[in-house]
């Protein structure tokens, strides 16, 4: 079955809103190291992590000091086992703040846990007063509920590093979100991101998976990726585009049912054209919103998938390169032109 029964496994996890894929401490460690200057002074909130076992709050707890951090804030939902190993429920969900006391873990935990009224539900009051008072979400929020998840951290105006779905980004609210420049790609996707340890009742799947020398169960559907909202050095690199479109146009069919041209890879991507491109979803690892403009996702002017000569390719996303695009004329003939030795 390889990575298609994989890939079925979280299907079946959004149909059944099953959602305990806890992310690998190798692969968190992976992702922060782009980011770590931006953590100083700030309260960081895991919102959807059992302390216990949550490799989020074991990363922020054994870096605690060096990214300079405010606050460690690690909340479960009463779902989440303390123990992968082990079904049983817990009474109430609960989280724990850490405020780096030169302390074991397990006494920080003991010391400073707390239990909410309810369940400890990221969209739950309590949780979102907890929420409130952080300035940075870090988590593997439920892929089931990743839309409203990520509104909810938009609403409240958080800065946030996430794991969710890659088909996330074909989502409406979420390319807006991109387009809008409020979020974007992380560093790793895809086989980038090694593996997710799942419960003893979760099937095993296909030829990607594992169990690894602690005896956890590794599930690697390789479709999953980081958005963000923290800056980091990579969006900022030019794609380097070594194409042509002018002479090789037939490479580049026209879209019936929209003013722009099919391109089937990034690395294909022409230098030369100044119009509209249709270009793969996967574009926007590389997407630097400096060199290109988005201008759309998947439909053309009828409100229809685009298509040519009929048949519609995989989801592409319109964008134009800003480096191309010459100001209208009127811009140009209003600029003032000065001696170069004034008078």
């Amino acid at each position: 079955m390889g990575r298609a029964g994989s890939n079925s496994l979280l299907h079946a996890a959004k149909k059944s809103k099953n959602d305990e894929f806890y992310t690998q401490l190798s692969d968190i460690e992976r992702e922060l190291e782009h980011y770590e200057g931006q953590f100083e002074g700030k309260v960081v909130y895991c919102n959807c992590d059992d302390p216990h076992v949550s490799n989020f709050f074991e990363y922020f707890f054994q870096n605690f000091k060096r990214l300079g951090l405010k606050q460690l804030i690690s909340a479960c939902y009463q779902e989440r086992s303390r123990d992968l190993h082990d079904t049983a429920m817990n009474a109430s969900g609960f989280f724990v703040t850490y405020s780096g006391e030169n302390k074991e873990k397990d006494e920080v935990i003991s010391e400073n846990i707390a239990y909410f009224e309810g369940d400890g539900d990221f969209r739950s009051e309590e949780s979102i007063e907890l929420l409130k008072g952080s300035d940075v979400v870090v988590t593997n929020p439920p892929f089931s509920l990743f839309r409203e998840y990520v509104d909810q951290l938009v609403q409240h105006q958080k800065d946030f590093l996430i794991i969710g779905n890659v088909n996330a980004i074909t989502y409406k609210e979420i390319f807006k979100l991109i387009k809008d420049d409020g979020a974007w790609l992380g560093i790793n996707l895809g086989r980038g991101i090694s593996g997710f340890i799942v419960p003893e009742h979760y099937g095993l799947y296909g030829t990607e998976v594992r169990i690894d020398e602690k005896e956890n169960r590794i599930v690697s559907p390789n479709n999953c990726l980081w958005l963000t909202s923290l800056d980091h050095a990579h969006r900022h690199h030019d794609i380097d585009l070594t194409k042509t479109y002018y002479g090789c146009e037939r490479e580049y069919p026209q879209y019936d049912n929209y003013d722009a041209i099919n391109v089937n890879k990034t690395k294909d991507i022409p230098k030369d054209f100044q119009g509209i491109m249709g270009v793969p979803i996967t574009f926007l690892h590389k997407y630097n919103p400096d060199q290109f403009e988005l201008i759309k996702f998947r439909k053309g002017d009828d409100d229809r998938d685009l298509s040519i000569n009929g048949k519609c390719p995989y989801f592409r996303i319109l964008v134009r390169n800003r480096r191309l695009v010459s100001p209208p004329p009127s811009a140009v003939s209003n600029v003032e032109v000065l001696d170069e030795e004034p008078a």
